[in-house]
């Protein structure tokens, strides 16, 4: 999936983030694993809607799932949940 066609990290909900991760095949130690700096509290917090991450994270979390799924699969959490 092209960053291109990333919706805004913005609009996505704390559910769609946990759909996200989930439907990308990553458990959040592994995403721990994957991105320098972040760490799973950091995911678990997203997740809840309890705080969030600065949007330079956000687009770099949203790229790393896009990059395991399409853009139809992106665009359907995002819209529907």
């Amino acid at each position: 999936m092209d960053a291109s066609d990333l919706p805004d990290p913005e609009g996505i909900s704390p559910l769609a983030w946990r759909l996200l991760r989930v439907a990308a095949g990553y458990e959040q130690r592994a995403v721990e694993r994957e991105i320098d700096d972040l760490m799973q509290a950091h995911l678990s917090m997203l997740e809840s809607g309890s705080r969030s991450l600065s949007r330079a994270r956000r687009k770099t979390l949203l790229e790393l799932y896009g990059a395991e799924l399409t853009a139809e699969q992106v665009r359907a959490i995002v819209d529907h949940f």
